[in-house]
């Protein structure tokens, strides 16, 4: 089968059954979607959605959690990965939001990259689930599925690389919904150590390209 035809088997595939999909993530407003997404890095939406609840209680909104110090914010995310680190990026992201933005979370990606803590993949995420743009966001999980079934190249050996070549064979109206169909795929089916490929309905045109699937 052509890559084309892979593509198109695959979309075909996810319009039918998950037509409008969004992140696994709990959230009340763009600023707590943008923490979310930024704790979420290396770590589990499961134990992301156990913390944010009293995290968000104490700092609903950029103005609040500017306020905190790390170490405040650090007994609420310290059971994630890399807390320190994400605690500091925290406070310092909401303080530059507040300083800069008036408190809300800016649309553009240049804007959103410029925040402590934030990188393309969370602004890519942020811009499609908040504000509905055709963005695909490359997590480890994007990563592997995409080189696992031969949908990018071997050349695309990061995930910047990846998201540009399943931007070139996916729809503009699908890519912000491919993201979460791809991530899902990754994280039920594909999976890193152990892929359940007897149970997957893509078996039969996967090339099973498990050398070059990890993300490093």
């Amino acid at each position: 089968m052509r890559k084309k035809e892979k593509y198109q088997y695959i979309l075909d595939y996810f319009r039918e059954r998950m037509p409008h999909i969004t992140t696994e993530l709990e959230f009340g407003s763009v600023f707590q979607l943008l923490v979310a997404t930024v704790l979420s890095a290396q770590c589990t939406d499961k134990r992301i959605n156990q913390v944010t609840p009293a995290l968000f209680r104490r700092y609903p909104d950029a103005k609040t959690m500017a306020t905190a110090e790390p170490d405040e914010v650090l007994e609420y995310v310290k059971s994630v990965s890399y807390p320190n680190a994400k605690s500091k990026h925290l406070v310092e992201m909401s303080r530059m939001l507040v300083e800069k933005y008036a408190g809300e979370v800016p649309a553009d990606m240049k804007d959103l990259v410029s925040l402590p803590g934030v990188g393309r993949k969370t602004a890519n995420v942020i811009q499609a689930v908040a504000f509905g743009r055709s963005a695909i966001a490359v997590d480890t999980h994007v990563y592997r599925v995409s080189h696992r079934m031969g949908l990018v190249s071997k050349n695309a050996n990061t995930p910047v690389k990846v998201e540009q070549e399943l931007s070139k064979n996916i729809p503009e109206a699908d890519r912000a919904d491919a993201h979460h169909w791809l991530l899902l795929h990754g994280r039920y089916v594909c999976q890193s150590r152990q892929p359940h490929c007897d149970k997957c309905q893509f078996e039969f045109l996967c090339p099973k390209l498990l050398d070059n699937s990890k993300l490093d």
